[in-house]
């Protein structure tokens, strides 16, 4: 059986409607998945029912995640989506004990390490001295900076490289660590670009966007290895 990949869409207010990039459908779809478009709810017997269901699951990127969840005021916070915290938070923490195959992407990546117990920069351009500029204006597929992967990670057996470029698309980012996580990537002014979960089977959390450079093989081998992990589950 293909494996069954949930994907998270994001909530778009003023259309009154649920959202999602192609691209992350594409992506695992091109992988040998099947993709499942996840709506936000409420009900937490839907929630169990998901983690019970899927093989894996990708937490998409999006708004910025409101800062209740780590015990901040808002500073650097912008755009929030208060519905849609609320329900991946308590899916990623119910997720994570299932020990199924987990990819963050970008919020995806700040998502998972706030649910674990960490905590995020509001705005890395006010808060971290001499960054680089991670909010591109490029192009989606173009890569705009470099980044150093950790040598024995996963993340490291996915890219065949220590050191990569990659698309950037965020003014949030990874402060404290989530104690059960460790990093496995950074860019080259100290921000964490990658993290990693030795207590589970696959958990990788990107701070890039690959699904909009999967026509990179070496971008689409994320997600083949992800969803190569989750089809061991069935």
């Amino acid at each position: 059986m293909l494996p069954k990949i949930g994907i998270t869409s994001h909530v778009n207010y003023s259309l009154e409607a649920l959202t999602l990039g192609k691209y992350y459908i594409r992506a695992v779809e091109k992988s040998g998945g099947v993709p499942f478009v996840i709506p936000c709810v409420r009900d937490g017997d839907i929630i169990a029912r998901y983690c019970n269901v899927l093989d894996g699951l990708l937490f998409t990127g999006g708004d910025d995640i409101s800062p209740d969840y780590f015990g901040e005021e808002p500073k650097g916070t912008r755009k929030i989506t208060p519905e849609r915290d609320a329900f991946e938070i308590l899916l990623a923490r119910k997720y994570l004990l299932t020990g199924k195959p987990i990819l963050g992407i970008c919020r995806g990546l700040q998502l998972l390490n706030i649910a674990a117990g960490g905590s995020i920069y509001q705005d890395i351009d006010t808060e971290i001295e001499d960054v680089v500029k991670h909010m591109q204006e490029a192009p989606g597929w173009y890569a705009s900076h470099s980044v150093v992967i950790s040598k024995g990670t996963l993340l490291e057996q996915v890219y065949l490289d220590n050191e990569i470029r990659v698309n950037s698309f965020h003014h949030q980012a990874i402060r404290d660590l989530a104690p059960a996580f460790h990093v496995s990537a950074r860019a080259l002014d100290g921000v964490v670009e990658a993290v990693e979960s030795p207590g589970h089977r696959f958990l990788i959390g990107v701070q890039w966007h690959p699904e909009k450079m999967i026509f990179n093989s070496i971008s689409l081998r994320l997600f083949e290895i992800f969803v190569e992990a989750a089809g061991l589950g069935n």
